[in-house]
């Protein structure tokens, strides 16, 4: 009669065996959950908001028929973790870029909810066997668990790959090499399987996450320039290709013959609690060491570096001023190639100058965020993206040009010989850029706004052609320049002008320029 309620239990058993295909196909789920994510978010332009909802919204749906089946069903099971991955992402995120959590914050957090829902399921089952789920509060448990486990290793992964400066790559490879020891570990020191089984799953995370980025990245950033789509849409017609195959050959399922032996002798539990303990132990010395010392390498970097960010984003303000041309001339292509570039580029240069200003830098991303949700839509609107692009230029030409009030009076006074001395160097080079301004002033003034947006273009050709040997003469005085330019560009380009915001911006400009240009 026990005989045959095991057997029962087996057979009605939501999960599968864990064999090599169980693994493949969660590190292709959270690599989908990274890549589809920012697929929703930026190529479908939802945003993370509107994405969060969608992907939860249909993860609630595949929930509710996984709890409805009977047994595991091959389809619905992996469409759970596929939903559950992304959803899981996507909460780390929400609560880092909308509601402005700390990663480490996040991290330390999902943390203690991901022990705690190990300790009320332990004490309310006696197990946390993969295979001892076959009653409703068991998968309730299990599912709690599997969505902290894709918030942890999301928060982890990106404090250490972004926040800290490992990147993904190198986050990547230290994870497989985790993941290494923990299989020798179970195969050779007798390590607990189920303990074992939950530190890789944790881990897949992080992984999925450095093959995502890898194979979406552009070359020239290291990757292989695949995309979040293409990258996407590989990875889940892989997913769909292995369950295929799962469902016809059942060789994910136990035998029905087989015994679920999910009981565990004193002796065992112990052993199981010690080696727990020992594990957590290591990860938390190893884990906070990593943490301590990377961040002590940035803080030397910060330390070196300017007090502020004054100076420190002029090739941001270079790629976004590209990615403007770009727009201008309706080259949606090369513009999401340079958003792609500026992505990389600003997570790159994220852990120096998140440190030196937390809060400029946070008004940074916020605007670049935009910039690339605009650009990378399925059909980009020229002017939305002229719009964000512009306030993200206005944005970082502000922190690009504070400084400290309190240089010294010799500072202050060497500074302006050197400015004379680069204003004598521009002197009569700006003619033509106060001609086209003065034009457009009387456009503007005429009201006929069809020709001052034709002499916007103009003067952003202009500008855009001359800006290598009038920066290289001086930069100060370039980017005071091209600040006023952009407002110009901005208020005239808008859908629809206001004559006198338009003349307010093109007489500053003109003011700026007329004074360089003598």
């Amino acid at each position: 009669m026990a005989l045959n309620q095991n057997k029962m239990k087996i057979l009605l058993s939501k999960v599968p065996e864990v064999t090599i295909f169980f693994w493949i196909i969660k590190v292709l789920c959270t690599t989908v959950g990274e890549t589809f994510a920012d697929f929703l978010n930026f190529n479908l332009g939802l945003g993370l908001t509107s994405t969060t909802v969608t992907i939860g919204i249909a993860f609630f749906i595949v929930l509710f028929l996984q709890f409805r089946a009977t047994k595991y069903i091959p389809g619905v099971y992996w469409l759970t973790v596929v939903l559950i991955s992304v959803f899981g992402t996507l909460v780390t995120d929400n609560l880092t870029d909308n509601v402005g959590v700390p990663l480490e914050t996040s991290t330390a957090v999902f943390s203690v909810l991901l022990g705690l829902t190990f300790l009320f399921w332990y004490r309310s089952e006696k197990t946390l066997s993969i295979h001892s789920i076959y009653t409703r509060k068991r998968e309730v448990f299990y599912w709690l668990t599997i969505l902290f486990t894709f918030a942890l290793g999301t928060a982890i992964g990106d404090l250490f790959s972004e926040q800290l400066g490992l990147g993904y790559l190198y986050t990547g490879i230290i994870v497989i090499l985790i993941i290494v020891c923990v299989f020798l570990a179970w195969s050779f020191l007798n390590l607990d399987g189920v303990l074992a089984f939950w530190i890789v799953y944790i881990l897949t995370r992080p992984l999925g996450a450095s093959i995502g980025d890898y194979l979406s990245q552009a070359k020239k950033n290291g990757g292989l320039g695949l995309g979040t789509t293409v990258t996407s849409v590989i990875f889940l017609i892989a997913i769909l290709a292995i369950i295929v195959f799962l469902a016809v050959t059942k060789f994910d399922r136990l035998a029905k013959t087989e015994a679920a032996d999910t009981k565990q002798t004193n002796g065992s539990k112990k052993s199981a609690l010690m080696q727990t303990v020992a594990v957590l132990c290591i990860f938390l010395a190893v884990g906070i060491g990593g943490y301590v010392e990377l961040s002590n390498h940035i803080a030397s970097q910060a330390a070196s570096a300017p007090a502020t960010l004054a100076g420190q984003l002029t090739e941001f303000i270079q790629i976004e001023n590209d990615l403007l041309t770009d727009v201008n001339a309706n080259d949606f292509a090369s513009a999401k190639k340079e958003a792609d570039d500026l992505e990389h580029q600003w997570d790159v240069a994220e852990p120096v100058l998140r440190k030196i200003d937390g809060t400029t830098w946070t008004k940074i991303d916020e605007s670049i965020d935009n910039v690339l949700a605009a650009v990378r839509t399925g059909s980009p609107d020229a002017s939305q993206c002229k719009s964000v692009l512009t306030d993200s230029v206005r944005v970082l030409h502000g922190a690009n040009q504070s400084s400290s009030q309190t240089d010294s009076t010799q500072t202050t006074a060497a500074r302006k010989s050197q400015t004379d001395t680069k204003q004598a160097a521009l002197a009569g080079k700006l003619t033509d850029f106060v001609t086209i301004e003065n034009r457009m002033l009387t456009y503007v003034n005429a009201n006929d706004f069809a020709s001052a947006k034709k002499g916007a273009d103009d003067l952003e050709r202009q500008w855009d052609v001359a800006e290598p040997a009038l920066r290289k003469m001086d930069g100060p005085a370039w980017t005071k320049i091209d600040e006023t330019i952009d407002a110009a560009l901005a208020a005239v380009r808008s859908k629809n002008p206001d004559a006198r915001q338009c003349a307010s911006a093109l007489t500053d400009s003109l003011s700026i320029v007329n004074g360089e240009n003598k």
